[in-house]
């Protein structure tokens, strides 16, 4: 790289989903050459590879604008699946939400149908009526042909016969179905193969600051551990994930971003208790993890482990990974949701993969063989970098030449192919799609989004 020009059209700083898909756009479909992509990290490497894969169009309101992106974001996927011989396992199993309350029901058909009215699909029900829609099962592989919209079962005898792996006290499941999951890493590295063949180049270094004049982007300054090196650019990206605030301070931009850590659990689930074609599977009800009188009384005698004992918040989930061959799942749950300070390494809660597991055996009973004798787990996890109402920043900033494309809050893998369309619009001017304004770091100065703001109860975050 020191002996090519130094200088680019577009600098791009993070080569995570985000910033791969903002090549990807501006270099293939709009034709931009000099495109530098800047990481001190391999592509991918920081918080990208460590999601669990999966995308959705169930979003809540006000508004369309998250359906409306999330929708045009899958019809991307679902072409580069195509174009690519489906390289990256792009499957469409869909979301599972189940519930043991009563009460739910009504808060899963108001969603559904909301979602419905915002672009999502429409609701289908099944209440064991003959006069009922057909309740058609997800396959465990491939897109092709799926049903949109959602499937909400309250019918017992549907649930045992499709689900019967579920806790029998389970009343009612909502079936999301544009949802499934694909390999991040697949579909990043296609999309930087495709990049690099038109012309973008990736630098490992480090960006270290990013000079103004006038008002707007001259030059970027990058280390990568030699001599300091000047890159001359009317064009700047800020992609950089977590460090999206830390980056934007060297334009003089506050970004209105937190960071939560969220954290995941790989194990061997050798009695293949989970399905191998199971959905992605949610237990919305608030839990009390299922310990037995002895280990209750063990736990209560310490104030280290005292809170294990306490309620825990709804939304542990899982999903089995790899092909028929593997006996590998994938658990989550954010229980602890303060802001932090992104600090690398990561450190975990040392009860996480015991808590996890034993808040899915409330929803899947037979995991309750594990416990005291649970596989060896893998912990991995990254910091959502997140909005006040979990929506991403796309599009100017109030320095010319610069831009922001981040605060995904987990959502990144699944918006990535649409957020890095309108990324590029952004830049070269294109044509934006209804959207565009909602994504905007501007819409924090628009009178009607505040209003927006102050009805927002729900924000879509698992």
């Amino acid at each position: 790289m020191r002996s090519s020009s130094k200088k680019a059209d577009v600098l791009i700083c993070g080569a995570g989903i985000a910033g791969i898909a903002a090549a990807y756009h501006l270099s293939v479909k709009h034709g931009i050459k000099n495109v530098l992509l800047v990481d001190e990290l391999p592509p991918l490497s920081l918080t990208s590879d460590k999601s669990t894969e999966c995308y959705r169009n169930w979003w809540p309101g006000p508004g369309d604008a998250m359906v409306s992106l999330m929708n045009r974001s899958i019809d991307l996927i679902e072409d580069l699946a195509r174009e690519s011989g489906n390289r990256f396992h792009l499957n469409r199993r869909g979301y599972l939400f189940a519930t043991a309350d009563p009460a739910r029901i009504t808060t899963f058909k108001r969603a559904a149908e909301e979602t419905a009215e915002l672009g999502a699909g429409p609701v289908r029900y099944h209440k064991g009526r003959s006069e009922d829609s057909v309740y058609v099962p997800a396959p465990a592989q491939g897109f092709e042909g799926q049903p949109r919209g959602s499937d909400l079962i309250t019918a017992p005898s549907l649930i045992t016969r499709y689900f019967p792996y579920l806790s029998e006290h389970t009343l009612a499941l909502l079936h999301p179905r544009r949802c499934g999951w694909f390999s991040a890493q697949q579909l990043g590295m296609y999309l930087l193969e495709r990049a690099r063949e038109c012309g973008v180049r990736l630098w490992q270094a480090r960006v270290e600051g990013v000079e103004i004049a006038g008002g707007r982007v001259e030059a970027v300054h990058l280390n990568d551990g030699g001599a300091p090196v000047k890159i001359w650019t009317g064009n700047f990206v800020n992609a950089a994930g977590p460090f999206l605030p830390h980056v934007g301070k060297m334009i003089g931009v506050d970004l209105p971003v937190f960071h939560e850590l969220h954290v995941k659990v790989a194990f061997r689930d050798a009695l293949r208790v989970v399905p191998r074609d199971a959905p992605l599977l949610i237990w919305t009800d608030p839990t009390l993890l299922p310990w037995s009188e002895q280990e209750r009384l063990a736990l209560a005698g310490s104030e280290e482990t005292r809170y294990l004992l306490g309620e825990f918040p709804s939304g542990v989930h899982a999903r089995p990974e790899g092909g028929e061959d593997s006996d590998v799942v994938l658990m989550l749950w954010t229980y602890d949701t303060k802001p932090v300070k992104p600090v690398f390494p990561l450190t975990f809660d040392p009860h996480y993969p015991e808590i996890v597991l034993r808040g899915l055996a409330v929803m899947i009973p037979n995991l309750r063989a594990y416990f005291g004798r649970m596989p060896k787990p893998v912990v991995d996890g990254g910091y959502y970098a997140k909005s006040r109402e979990n929506r991403p920043l796309i599009g100017p900033l109030p320095v010319d030449g610069a831009y922001v494309i981040g605060a995904f809050s987990g959502f990144g893998l699944m918006a990535a192919c649409a957020s890095g369309e309108l990324l590029a619009a952004h830049l070269t001017g294109a044509d934006l799609p209804q959207y565009a304004p909602a994504f905007t770091l501007e819409r924090y100065a628009d009178p009607e989004y505040q209003k927006l703001l102050e009805r927002l109860s729900e924000t879509g975050q698992l």
